[in-house]
C-alpha cells in the first residue's frame, strides 16, 4: 500500500509567476511595441548588472 505525505509548500512558484507577468502586463499595456522591446532591454540590462555583483 502506497502512502502519501503532502508537505506544505513555502514557496509557490506558479503563483508567483503568475503575479509578475500580471505585473509586467500592467506594466506594459499601453506601450508601442518599440516601447516595449526598450523596456525589456532595459530590464535585461539591470538584471546582469544585478548578477554580476
Amino acid at each position: 500500500m502506497k502512502t502519501t505525505t503532502k508537505t506544505e509548500k513555502k514557496f509557490d512558484s506558479v503563483k508567483f509567476m503568475r503575479e509578475q507577468r500580471e505585473r509586467v502586463s500592467e506594466k506594459i499595456k499601453n506601450m508601442t511595441p518599440e516601447q516595449e522591446i526598450e523596456y525589456f532591454k532595459k530590464k535585461s540590462e539591470e538584471f546582469k548588472k544585478l548578477l554580476s555583483k
